[in-house]
């Protein structure tokens, strides 16, 4: 059952006048109470972490993939939703902040050498991580970009997700260009419309995919920050670079 099934959106917001009791740890008793309740709910992915929160008495629960939920201590009470904290006047996202840095982790430690990369031009600013489909349009149209990123000093970073499913054409082409030994030259081929050919190797691509799903990817282009914001849908060129040049910097704080 997906989490997205089983909880509805909530908003729970912190006035500055809002009393907030200091973090603590979380005890034994809490945290196997609240992992107690949520495989009764059989979710789709594991818990990675429960962890105190801001606010006293609700603890929060890290799922693979990045995505939060909240639960009381003894179990009874789960939400979804974003928590907000102000800080000076300004609503501060705690939720979104969390999942960001869990996405950031796992897109940002994918090896190199699983992934279909072009290099920036000169200094390395930033660098995006696209999830991509080549029988895509619109994956199309931002591949005719790469140049122009590439010189903006952006690096951009390939992992596969076939939109239309494991075993599907999209699937059959990103496993080609996977197994190419110079995968960028298939990739652009492939791009091209010209047909390109593999012998099948082992490949990333149905474990990119899942990857892709489990921080909530469901169409290409997807393009993942290196702060670990998802931008879903084709940008033009100027408008990436400028979000991943923030990105970047959100990510070294």
């Amino acid at each position: 059952m997906r989490v997205t099934q089983i909880f509805a959106a909530a908003a729970l917001a912190l006035a500055s006048t809002f009393a907030v009791a200091a973090a603590t740890d979380v005890t034994a008793g809490a945290e196997q109470a609240i992992r107690n309740t949520l495989k009764t709910l059989e979710l789709e992915v594991p818990i990675e972490s429960v962890a105190s929160s801001p606010v006293g008495g609700l603890y929060e629960v890290k799922l693979q993939g990045g995505r939060v939920l909240y639960a009381s201590a003894d179990g009874q009470f789960v939400m979804q939703g974003y928590l907000y904290q102000i800080q000076d006047g300004k609503p501060v996202n705690l939720t979104e902040k969390t999942e960001r840095q869990g996405i950031a982790k796992l897109i940002n430690g994918i090896p190199a050498a699983e992934m279909v990369v072009y290099p920036a031009k000169g200094e390395t600013k930033s660098h995006i991580t696209v999830f991509t489909d080549t029988t895509c349009p619109y994956c199309h149209k931002l591949h005719a970009e790469v140049p122009e990123l590439n010189k903006r000093g952006i690096e951009v970073r390939y992992v596969a997700f076939p939109r239309q499913g494991l075993g599907s054409p999209g699937d059959e082409q990103l496993q080609a260009v996977w197994c190419s030994s110079d995968r960028r030259a298939a990739m652009d081929k492939m791009v091209d419309g010209k047909e390109i050919k593999a012998a099948k190797c082992a490949n990333p691509v149905s474990k990119q995919f899942q990857l892709g799903q489990s921080i909530g990817v469901n169409g290409t282009p997807a393009i993942v920050l290196e702060s670990g914001q998802v931008i879903p849908g084709y940008q033009p060129a100027p408008q990436v670079a400028k979000l991943a040049l923030a990105g970047q910097a959100q990510a070294a704080k």
